[in-house]
């Protein structure tokens, strides 16, 4: 039995939620494998104790009860080629991580967590995306590309956050991949090539896997965490 950790404060009543068990399942009967997805709160969240797991789910539900903890457990994936997947809220604090320790800004802020910070790499929306479906052009070569196998797919929203419009020229500096993005550009994937797998979406493939379709993303994340 593989163990995958999902970090997000757990409500059985959020539809992502329960979307993220479901298409953990969907993936795992699909690769003849039995995993079992434990829910972390970041209340208490020790980083070192990922050791004990297969793979890590960064999931929505944000804000997480301790943004500190959050940025360490996806530093410590990061750092130790653990298996990371993060979608929605994962997305965003993904991209923290990434501007405060690959980056060094270590003034690097969420608009949800700081709204005033002088250094915002998270922000509001301008439009929410929570409830829409929206196509994401891929990247030909990237990671995500490859799993799913075209250039193109159509995925659904819970987010009212996405990366800040001033971030992306800092971003470019670190060595990551904008992988996937919007009819206008915007960025909606970021993945770390080097890394076993370490990818992150504003979107929420999960709410789109079904048994007999599970999600590509899903299904890629949970065959490195069995490799």
């Amino acid at each position: 039995m593989r163990r995958i950790a999902l970090i997000a404060e757990y409500d059985p009543a959020f539809a992502p939620h329960v979307a993220t068990e479901r298409a953990l399942q969907h993936a795992a009967r699909a690769l003849g494998v039995a995993v079992a997805g434990e829910w972390l709160s970041t209340a208490h969240l020790d980083a070192e104790a990922l050791r004990n797991y297969s793979g890590v789910w960064v999931a929505p539900g944000s804000p997480y009860k301790s943004l500190a903890n959050t940025l360490a457990a996806i530093h410590f994936a990061r750092e130790n080629d653990i298996p990371l997947l993060g979608t929605c809220g994962g997305f965003q604090h993904v991209v923290l991580e990434i501007a405060r320790n690959l980056l060094g800004l270590k003034d690097a802020a969420h608009a949800e967590y700081d709204p005033y910070a002088s250094t915002l790499f998270i922000s509001q929306l301008a439009c929410s995306l929570a409830g829409r479906e929206l196509p994401i052009a891929l990247t030909p070569g990237t990671r995500a590309a490859d799993l799913y196998g075209e250039l193109e797919a159509v995925e659904a929203y819970y987010c009212n956050f996405g990366l800040h419009a001033d971030a992306l020229t800092a971003l470019k500096r670190a060595p990551i991949v904008f992988s996937g993005a919007d009819a206008e550009g915007e960025a909606r994937i970021v993945e770390l090539p080097d890394h076993r797998f370490f990818l992150a979406t504003l979107f929420v493939p999960q709410t789109r896997s079904t048994p007999a379709q599970p999600h590509p993303l899903v299904m890629g994340f949970v065959r490195s965490c069995i490799g």
